[in-house]
């Protein structure tokens, strides 16, 4: 891949509302796990929800009134992005590609809700434009009057990876100068979390501080998070001319399917393995040494993180010793569409600092992993090829290759 600036950041998070606030936080190991309102007596729900957004400091009232919480998300995020990256957008040369997976289902619901008690009258008449999935790009495009590419991406949690991706091959093809791109997600429900316990994807611990612990052997589980994360992507030569600070380079990407089973990896974590070789090959890379660090998927799921720590090992061999490796989830839970975005910032941040921000929570790593969980404390690490993984219900495993601008 001809290499792509990353010219402007974004993020709406549990742990900070600006890219600012979620660096610092993300390095002093803070989380956003909170007690859900659902809770039962002596079996407390943790969720981790972005805290007192305002739509109002962000958009216009009646696109907050026509727009569902994945969408305000998506397009502060888009704002903080573009304003960050400064200078004009083409109208028509440039795009938006977002990633979503529960997109207005909180809305849907919520709207079933008021017709089973209220009536019909109760509906709101705006549903339809609060729910589709495209509503989130559609409205960073609306927003900025643009013409150029417009598409949703919907893998789960690999989706905001996928979306940067893709966008990225946009922009190398020709397609578009500058790409909006990320992933957005809203999808904290009573339903969705039961659901969640039922199915066993999680044993809520007593502590909110130990409710997700990647790659720890005491994990119970994914902690549903929200909020969304975004890039301003730009033809490095675009970027160039017009004088813009570059964060970094998309310089490799792949995404694949397992074909396995619907909600598990498959175990020897093969396919895995097989996008982060994909990945680092697009990228041109020598070999897995030349990566610095890696932004782990960790869901805090025994299955899920035991099957990426095998695929680390066997891509890294030798060198995963020395290679740092780090989970947001610790942090803002799993934000699902949006992770992978969250992730990439997380590593642009170490890059910029050489350091990479530590994993909340966790304090006693599995055993199975042969590389540098870093907890605690930030460790140094001097980042020039970041690898960044999203693996996500439906075999859908995507892996991206930043590296320094």
């Amino acid at each position: 891949m001809r290499d792509v600036a990353i010219t402007g950041i974004g993020v709406i998070s549990c742990i900070g509302q600006s890219a600012e606030d979620y660096f610092r936080n993300l390095d002093a190991g803070r989380h956003g796990v909170t007690a859900a309102p659902w809770s039962e007596p002596g079996r407390t729900a943790w969720i981790a929800p972005v805290q007192d957004f305002d739509p109002a400091a962000w958009m216009d009232p009646r696109v907050a009134d026509g727009s569902a919480t994945f969408t305000h998300y998506a397009l502060a995020a888009a704002i903080q992005a573009v304003r960050d990256a400064g200078g004009e957008l083409d109208p028509e040369r440039t795009g938006v590609v977002l990633g979503v997976t529960m997109a207005g289902a909180h809305a849907l619901l919520d709207a079933q809700h008021l017709l089973e008690t209220k009536g019909p009258d109760a509906v709101p008449r705006k549903l339809n434009i609060q729910v589709w999935p495209n509503m989130a790009a559609a409205q960073v495009a609306i927003h900025y009057g643009l013409h150029g590419p417009l598409l949703t991406v919907s893998t789960a949690c690999a989706s905001s990876l996928d979306a940067i991706g893709s966008a990225a091959r946009m922009i190398a093809s020709g397609e578009a100068d500058v790409i909006i791109a990320g992933g957005t997600e809203h999808g904290l429900s009573p339903a969705l979390a039961y659901s969640q316990r039922s199915y066993g994807m999680s044993s809520p611990p007593d502590r909110a501080d130990r409710a997700s612990l990647p790659f720890d052997v005491h994990r119970a589980g994914v902690v549903e998070g929200a909020g969304a994360a975004v890039v301003v992507l730009e033809n490095a030569e675009h970027a160039a001319a017009r004088g813009a600070h570059v964060y970094g380079k998309v310089a490799g990407y792949a995404s694949l399917s397992e074909g396995f089973h619907p909600s598990s990896p498959d175990p020897s974590g093969r396919w895995e393995a097989e996008t982060m070789r994909r990945a680092q090959r697009d990228a041109g890379l020598p070999g897995p040494e030349a990566v610095d660090a890696v932004i782990a998927h960790a869901t805090a799921t025994p299955a899920g993180d035991l099957a990426e720590a095998q695929a680390l090992n066997e891509v890294f061999g030798p060198h995963a010793a020395e290679l740092p490796v780090m989970s947001i989830k610790g942090h803002v839970g799993h934000t699902g569409s949006a992770s992978g975005a969250m992730g990439l910032l997380a590593g642009l941040y170490g890059m910029r600092t050489g350091t990479l921000a530590p994993t909340a929570g966790t304090t006693d790593v599995l055993p199975e992993a042969r590389f540098h969980v870093v907890t605690g404390a930030p460790a140094k690490a001097g980042i020039d090829v970041l690898q960044v993984n999203g693996f996500g219900f439906g075999g859908q495993d995507a892996c991206l290759i930043a590296t320094r601008g």
